[in-house]
Formats: C-alpha cells, sequence, structure tokens
C-alpha cells in the first residue's frame, strides 16, 4: 500500500455512508478528523451515534485510531428553517408529488461542503 496521506475532515453523520467514508480516510490518511451538522433534523439517532462509532472504530482499528483526530459538531438548525421537509418538520414521510421522499432536503450536502 501506498504511503498514507497527510490529513483528511470528514463528513460525519454517525450513519452507515459516513461511517463507510470515515473507514475509508483513515486507512488512507495519517490524520483524520470529522464534523458533524445539526440543522434541526427530527431524528436524531445518527447524531446521538456519531461519538459511539468513533469510540467503536478506534477501540475495534487501534491502527485507526491513532490517526482518528478530533470531532466537531456545527450547529446550523437555521438551514432546516428554509427546508421545509420531513426531516425538520413535523409532515408525515411520504413521496412527494416530484417522486422523492418528503425527508429529500434540498442542497443540504452542499452546505455541508461549504
Amino acid at each position: 500500500m501506498a504511503e498514507p496521506l497527510h490529513g483528511a475532515l470528514v463528513l460525519f453523520s454517525g450513519g452507515q455512508d459516513s461511517s463507510v467514508c470515515l473507514a475509508w480516510a483513515l486507512e488512507r490518511y495519517t490524520r483524520v478528523e470529522t464534523v458533524g451538522f445539526d440543522y434541526g433534523q427530527r431524528h436524531l439517532v445518527e447524531l446521538d451515534q456519531r461519538q459511539v462509532v468513533r469510540l467503536e472504530i478506534a477501540r475495534r482499528f487501534p491502527a485507526w485510531a491513532v490517526r482518528l483526530g478530533g470531532d466537531h459538531m456545527l450547529d446550523i438548525k437555521g438551514f432546516g428553517a428554509i427546508g421545509e421537509t420531513a426531516m425538520t418538520d413535523e409532515k408525515a414521510i411520504e413521496i412527494t408529488e416530484k417522486g422523492l421522499p418528503s425527508t429529500f432536503v434540498p442542497g443540504r450536502n452542499l452546505v455541508f461542503l461549504t
């Protein structure tokens, strides 16, 4: 395997997809920090599990534990106020007339990357 790269920042919700991204980065970078976003989502189970996943990764993969840097949580609840989706409002979860689930938050990842 090639020499590890220096550093990475992983957008980390604590869910399955971002956990895979974290593992991918830890395999390739010498230091990896995580950042999460509280945008006022109704279901906080992933955010609640962020630290659990980080601790388990460090416990089960000692070679990655030394690479796992700090964690940052950003409060951007104001973003949820403009979305009007079932992720941020007390609305039913259903498929909309556009064919998307009512939990779809337009531009969410673009905001996170910005």
